[in-house]
């Protein structure tokens, strides 16, 4: 299996570019440049084979980046047999670039184990050469060696520091594309409770408006004008509201900032938000029990939207004769909101709170740590009660 490592190819050679291997042939040529001042040193006239010998042992440094520890051994005993040949065939270059793709490529044991080995041929050369005065030759040569077998493991260290930042830059970008999914996911949920709660509730007043328009305009015509010009103040009112919602995703510089950029809904709006009910023709009351208290933005919202809705609903399916009445209870670290009416809802075809009103009143109350239930009051009508932990909010 090991030998099968080492003589199995570390990249696909069809995956190659032509640069790289222009670059692999560039050194091969380099390092036969190196190895021909050695042929002629001292005007010796070098054999005829000596230069076909140097071409094969440095040829294979073409396939370097792809058989490394096969083409190390290639160079280092082609190497050592050209020398013991003759002295003046040595391709002591290939022998470096050889090691330092070892070191660049595999892993710091092999790149140690080829280094080893060459240190040892170098030792016992030099000793067979030099004699006494081996260590001169052995320390440079160590040198030499110590220099190839670092820049080797230096340019693997950086490629894998690289490679580790590159998978580092990727997994950040999946997480950001992931983290704003979620946020867009979260934000069209809530504009989608926004636009449900905003157009339910001023088209259900509308509709009850011009219902009660068409019964007053027989008999007298100027309360049908009356009732018809509060349907269109409605209608405004819808609008202003919806434009103020969309503002958020769409902002022209051109607008006043005012205009779309309005505070949202709060317990001081109850009033108001009564009074076009009342005007819609569904009598109801407000009962506050308790010290009120001075609540975030987001739970008066939440308490504001789940009144809309509920009175919204009765206008729905209460009937022409229902009335409501909305219970707001501050106690101690929690706000109970109780909406309760007389009408047909329990009766109803399609009763109240069924489908995405009740989902969002739950989203909206679950988020603050509370519970909201509805269903048939105690004394026939439709209630919905709902519990908002104070102390939750106060952390949100």
């Amino acid at each position: 299996m090991l030998t099968m490592r080492y003589l199995s190819p570390v990249d696909n050679p069809a995956d190659r570019s032509l640069i790289r291997w222009a670059t692999d042939v560039l050194v091969v040529v380099l390092a036969f440049a190196a190895a021909l001042p050695n042929l002629f040193h001292d005007h010796v006239h070098p054999p005829a084979l000596a230069i076909p010998v140097l071409v094969a042992v440095i040829a294979p440094l073409a396939v370097r980046r792809l058989f490394p520890i096969p083409v190390f051994g290639w160079v280092l005993v082609g190497t050592v047999a050209a020398a013991l040949w003759n002295d003046h065939v040595v391709a002591g270059f290939a022998v470096l670039i050889a090691l330092y793709t070892v070191a660049a490529t595999q892993t710091r044991r092999d790149a140690l184990g080829a280094a080893a080995v060459l240190e040892v041929a170098i030792v016992i050369a030099t000793i067979a050469r030099a004699g006494s005065a081996w260590w001169y030759d052995s320390i440079f040569l160590s040198g030499l060696v110590g220099a190839a077998l670092g820049l080797g493991l230096y340019s693997a260290t950086r490629r894998a520091y690289l490679a580790e930042l590159h998978d580092r830059a990727l997994r950040l970008e999946r997480e950001r594309d992931q983290q704003g999914a979620l946020a867009a996911a979260a934000e069209r949920g809530r504009i989608a409770r926004e636009m449900h709660d905003i157009v339910a509730h001023h088209l259900t007043v509308m509709v009850a408006l011009s219902d009660g328009a068409i019964a007053a305009t027989a008999t007298s015509p100027e309360r049908g004008i009356e009732v018809m010009r509060t349907v269109s103040a409605t209608g405004r009112r819808a609008l202003l509201d919806t434009r103020r919602l969309l503002g958020v995703l769409r902002h022209n510089s051109a607008e006043d900032p005012q205009d779309s950029l309005q505070p949202v809904p709060d317990l001081a709006e109850l009033d108001v938000l009564l009074e076009r009910v009342r005007a819609a023709g569904l009598i109801t009351t407000l009962e506050v029990h308790g010290a009120a208290l001075e609540l975030p933005a987001g739970v008066q919202l939440t308490v504001y939207r789940l009144v809309q809705e509920a009175l919204t609903n009765t206008l729905k399916h209460g009937g022409s004769e229902a009335s409501a009445s909305v219970r707001l209870r501050y106690l101690p670290g929690e706000l109970r909101v109780d909406v309760e009416d007389n009408g047909a809802g329990a009766d109803a075809s399609t009763p109240v709170g069924v489908g995405g009103g009740l989902s969002g009143m739950q989203e909206r109350v679950h988020a603050y740590g509370g519970e909201v239930h509805s269903g048939p009051g105690r004394s026939g009508g439709w209630q919905v009660s709902a519990r908002l932990r104070l102390d939750e909010a106060d952390a949100t």
